[in-house]
């Protein structure tokens, strides 16, 4: 397990499949705003689960995140998107919501820098959320991210489009205090 001040980021484990998939895939709307993806109708058993468990593969770090305190499950903390030329990779993260508000997004961001710079060797991180996605904009800005742009109207979120910031962190910039 990587372990950061408030949370650990570890392999998902069958009995989480089912708890995630229920909150945080089922709630179409906060789904639906924070995956680029058309939210459909996908049984937690479904290969077709974003929370299924597979090997592991190039492209992807899924993990499920633990509360240190008392181990209980968070939500899911991922890199996505890795290109192991260019030494890059997305970042993204979705808590509970008996969990949000208790900046474990922000000390889950910053074990995710870990892993993505130290433990892959990867040079630059990337965030892309919707504008109006304020927790994730400041888990990433505390954790050391900087506002890179915005995307005018480029995401189609939930029956309308919305603007999309990106966030961007290099390993040279990346502060392990």
């Amino acid at each position: 397990m990587l372990r950061g001040e408030r949370v650990g980021l570890r392999a998902r484990h069958e009995t989480d499949v089912p708890v995630l998939h229920a909150e945080l895939y089922d709630d179409v709307a906060t789904r639906a705003r924070a995956d680029s993806r058309p939210w459909r109708p996908i049984a937690p058993d479904s290969p077709a689960s974003p929370y299924v468990i597979s090997d592991p593969v190039d492209e992807a770090a899924c993990f499920s995140v633990v509360r240190l305190a008392d181990g209980g499950l968070a939500g899911e903390a991922l890199l996505w998107g890795m290109d192991l030329h260019n030494r890059t990779a997305h970042v993204g993260i979705s808590l509970r919501p008996a969990f949000r508000g208790q900046q474990l997004g922000t000390d889950a961001v910053r074990v995710l820098c870990h892993y993505g710079f130290v433990v892959r060797g990867l040079h630059r991180l990337q965030v892309e959320t919707l504008a109006e996605n304020v927790a994730m904009r400041r888990a990433a800005e505390r954790a050391g991210f900087v506002a890179e742009g915005t995307l005018r109207l480029s995401a189609w979120a939930h029956g309308t489009y919305a603007d999309e910031v990106i966030l961007g962190l290099l390993a040279t910039e990346w502060n392990t205090d």
